[in-house]
């Protein structure tokens, strides 16, 4: 008994490997709203009723390649906007942040990477979905972020206020630059050493809003 326990339960992790292995084919191929259940079906070998056995729908299946590679991104990404804003009152500010701001786009960088597919479904493929609207959301508390930042810097260092639209305007761009490597660079090497020099052109740009009254 306890060995047919083990295979029926080795046989269900096997089934479910084929269906996300044929299911990211067919929605990196197809996006999600052309992508087929029958087709992931059929590719994987097994039969429709298999598939809701694990997931509910088309929708829990896509959720199931990108939604735990979206969360980590997202708590790297939180992370150091918290260590940002730990940081702003310390002598050696922006010495500091430069610093850690490459630390974290190369970290973040490296994440994309080791998580290529996923994040190529949330970026091109992920159209109809409940995830399609996610790089919006990454500019939004980015944006929420660098507005508190600029408060922040205003109050300890006096500096003059940036205006909401600029500050949206800063954090469209910081996304973007991620979006844009993924999009375009196949490698993670190449893409880290285009982030570098990236990083310190966006973060002049940064500092040169900022003046002392």
């Amino acid at each position: 008994m306890a060995l047919d326990m083990a295979k029926a339960v080795k046989d269900e992790k096997e089934t479910k490997r084929r269906l996300l292995e044929s299911a990211k084919k067919e929605f990196l191929e197809k996006g999600y709203l052309q992508a087929s259940l029958r087709s992931i079906c059929k590719n994987a070998g097994v039969t429709t009723g298999a598939l809701y056995f694990f997931f509910e729908g088309k929708e829990a299946l896509f959720a199931e390649l990108v939604e735990e590679p979206l969360q980590i991104l997202k708590k790297i990404m939180l992370q150091h906007y918290e260590d940002e804003m730990q940081q702003i009152t310390t002598a050696e500010q922006q010495k500091e942040d430069h610093m850690d701001d490459t630390e974290a786009s190369m970290q973040i960088i490296h994440y994309l990477y080791q998580n290529y597919d996923a994040f190529q479904l949330l970026v091109n493929k992920s159209t109809g979905s409940r995830f399609e609207h996610t790089i919006d959301e990454f500019v939004e508390f980015t944006q929420k972020h660098y507005a508190h930042y600029a408060k922040l810097l205003q109050k300890h260092k006096g500096y003059e206020p940036v205006s909401e639209y600029l500050i949206h305007w800063i954090a469209h761009m910081q996304v973007d630059v991620f979006i844009h490597l993924l999009t375009h660079v196949s490698s993670e090497e190449e893409a880290q050493q285009y982030i570098r020099p990236i990083v310190t052109y966006l973060r002049g740009g940064w500092d040169a809003l900022f003046t002392e009254h």
